[in-house]
């Protein structure tokens, strides 16, 4: 019968358990450190100029701006963002000369750039069936301006391909605009952002209209659709329809906020 020396299995065990102490003192350290990045980048980015934000959106909005037909939709859907930007407060950040990109493809999504514009694409507005919803739409966009979680989106993603990059190998962050245009079509905002962004938009919606019919419409017929496993580019980016229809109703009633006819939908739809 082979001799198993008990001290030597002792060692091995202890040494064993300090291998494993020390693993999980690392990343325990490590993850900290990449929380209070995120949590630096979150701050900072309050501090950051619009004009360096303009020069952030100058690296991303040629590429939908190539896509873009200066033809009558994009000047109806314009004219009707100039109309819900004066409703928006003087003299702040989120007062500024927003634009709209309309892309002529067959994609439902809205995106905001850095840079002030909103990307809108045909397919979403084949599914609006109301000038009330669209507008709410454009006031969630704006939302997202106004607390500028376009910005610490792009900072997170940045964030992380930084980690990537430095422990699995690798130098390039961003190797080109388009590189940069595909992390913002990507990204998706925290339920945090979300949440403060159909805020936004509501009351947006409420202070336009002084109702707010037609809020929910455009994420219930998408709930519908993605019932039937449709593959809808704003659903990628966006909370679930379901709960999002839930928490803009709980605000209503919160809110008291009234319920009157929508308007029709007056946009043309060229390509």
């Amino acid at each position: 019968m082979p001799y198993s020396s008990p001290i030597r299995d002792r060692n091995s065990d202890t040494n064993n358990r300090q291998v494993i102490i020390v693993l999980i003192i690392f990343l325990t350290v490590i993850s900290l450190i990449i929380y209070g990045l995120f949590a630096v980048i979150n701050n900072v980015v309050n501090f950051i100029p619009i004009s360096v934000e303009q020069r952030i959106g100058s690296l991303v909005v040629p590429s939908f701006e190539r896509k873009n037909l200066a033809n009558i939709t994009n000047q109806q859907l314009n004219q009707l963002l100039d109309n819900l930007e004066n409703k928006l407060p003087e003299n702040s950040l989120v007062k500024r000369d927003y634009e709209i990109i309309y892309v002529p493809e067959n994609v439902v999504n809205a995106i905001a750039l850095p840079g002030n514009k909103i990307v809108i694409y045909e397919g979403l507005l084949k599914e609006v069936e109301s000038e009330n919803e669209l507008m709410m739409i454009l006031g969630h966009e704006i939302g997202h301006f106004a607390n500028r979680d376009h910005l610490r989106s792009i900072g997170h993603l940045i964030l992380i391909r930084i980690v990537i990059n430095y422990f699995l190998g690798g130098s390039e962050i961003l190797q080109s605009g388009a590189d940069l245009s595909n992390l913002i079509v990507n990204a998706r905002y925290s339920q945090n952002q979300e949440q403060k962004a159909d805020l936004f938009g509501i009351n947006l919606l409420n202070k336009y209209y002084d109702h707010v019919n037609g809020a929910t419409d455009f994420f219930q017929r998408l709930n519908e659709e993605a019932k039937n496993n449709l593959n809808i580019a704003f659903l990628s980016s966006h909370p679930l329809p379901e709960k999002r229809v839930r928490r803009l109703e709980k605000l209503i009633k919160e809110n008291n906020y009234s319920i009157k006819d929508k308007t029709a939908l007056n946009i043309t739809i060229e390509r």
